[in-house]
């Protein structure tokens, strides 16, 4: 059930995004609004998904999941049949808000099922579905665009999902739930969203005084978040893990950092493959098959590698290769060649797959039964506020050197310009904190 709503998931997250140029020409949308396409699903993800990590563990994680997953069968209906970007962002939200249940519950389903010796490797497989998924949609979605519509990259997961749903309708006759169930936060969980929403609204804008309002007003409502959690009995969120297990801090962090300096990346060479080097959608989506194919074959291995030898140097040899990839994703112009880029796309399969299993793994073992639920919610925030800040600095950067202009001719060099900034800052963000956690390491041997 989990590996097949993995698979559809990823396929939805970045088959749209090889269609984000069609859909751009079609309903007549500027750079910046495309870009709240993707942006507007990972708001409404990570706005919901901590509240629904803490209701599947008192009122049971296949319930919220099945949920989730009928959830997104109707939603990804509705919004392929959008005929404004309006209509569309309103649809991604509704898109993002039932996929936080799947993403707060699957890997605590994993958990709930699997013995510790063997937890890693279970989530290396869920992994490993994940980024099969991710190397579907890209060249499904390419196919479909160039042949058929772009509404039909929305679709894709559809059937799949319908599986799952009567998989965990017929074939599971049992829930978990943790074993204090105690009662739901709601303050807590309100102010964590309307904090997230404001964050990413003002940062993926950052024009004027009301944008630098929003996100004082969104850090503001952090720190209560955080006060307010530290006192609650039963919180949506156990900040206090934060403070009492470096282990799981680090991890945190470290999850943060890759997502917010990788998800970008089928966006912008989607575009600069598009755009810049004048290639179809189909071919891009064959070219993009690179990475999470690489992605899937790896995942397992570091996951099992992960229970035998632990997980912190695989990590951070993960995140090393992720970064000097970036590096040279950050001097591409018209004259790159395509292997070249082909290469990078490679390594980044290589460096993701390295880090994520063991990372996901280091997680969930540093916490106690009890909270999978919450742990589990944790890799899903710490991944979707990744993604999502990601894709605030995209937008950020695209409005700040193309800004509310066509994609036309006029402006590809600065959208060129635009696209190396992004991975110039993906490079720094992963060399920084491999620097931090090796002085960290020092210490700690001192």
């Amino acid at each position: 059930m989990v590996v097949l709503n993995s698979i559809g998931t990823a396929m939805m997250l970045t088959g749209v995004n090889v269609a984000l140029p069609t859909i751009a020409r079609d309903l007549k949308i500027d750079a910046v609004v495309l870009t709240w396409i993707p942006m507007s699903y990972l708001i409404a993800v990570t706005a919901c998904v901590l509240s629904f990590g803490r209701l599947a563990d008192m009122y049971g994680r296949k319930k919220i999941y099945l949920a989730g997953t009928a959830g997104v069968i109707l939603t990804s209906i509705a919004t392929a049949l959008s005929d404004t970007a309006t209509m569309m962002i309103i649809g991604r939200l509704a898109q993002g808000v039932c996929a936080a249940m799947l993403y707060a519950t699957n890997v605590a389903v994993i958990s709930s099922v699997v013995a510790p010796a063997k937890r890693g490797a279970a989530i290396g497989y869920t992994v490993s579905a994940i980024y099969l998924g991710l190397a579907l949609g890209p060249f499904l979605s390419g196919w479909l665009v160039e042949y058929f519509s772009w509404r039909w990259t929305f679709l894709l997961h559809v059937p799949l999902a319908a599986v799952v749903l009567y998989i965990g309708i017929y074939r599971i006759d049992r829930d978990w739930t943790a074993e204090d169930l105690g009662d739901f936060d709601r303050v807590g969980a309100l102010v964590y969203g309307i904090a997230i929403i404001l964050l990413m609204v003002g940062l993926s804008r950052f024009e004027n005084v009301i944008d630098v309002t929003l996100i004082c007003i969104g850090l503001i409502a952090l720190v209560f978040f955080f006060k307010h959690e530290q006192r609650h009995p039963h919180p949506v969120f156990d900040v206090s893990l934060f403070y009492t297990n470096t282990l799981f801090t680090l991890a945190c962090v470290a999850s943060l950092v890759m997502y917010t300096t990788t998800f970008g990346n089928v966006v912008l060479v989607s575009l600069y493959l598009q755009y810049i080097k004048d290639m179809s959608p189909s071919t891009v989506g064959l070219l993009l098959i690179c990475q999470p194919v690489v992605m899937t074959v790896v995942a397992p291995v570091a996951g099992r590698l992960s229970d035998k030898f632990g997980s912190r140097v695989l990590a951070l040899a993960g995140m090393g290769i992720t970064g000097i990839s970036h590096v040279v994703l950050s001097f591409v112009d018209v004259q790159t060649s395509v292997y070249l880029v082909m290469v990078c796309l490679i390594l980044n399969g290589i460096g993701f797959g390295l880090f994520s299993s063991p990372n996901a793994n280091a997680m969930m073992g540093a916490v106690g039964v009890a909270n999978y639920g919450r742990a589990g919610s944790a890799i899903a925030v710490m991944r979707v506020v990744g993604q999502m800040s990601s894709m605030a600095i995209v937008t950020l950067v695209f409005g700040i050197f193309v800004g509310p202009r066509a994609l036309d001719i006029t402006v590809f060099p600065e959208l060129n310009l635009a696209i190396r900034v992004c991975f110039a800052f993906g490079a720094c963000l992963c060399l920084v904190f491999i620097a931090f956690s090796y002085f960290q390491l020092r210490r700690r041997c001192v």
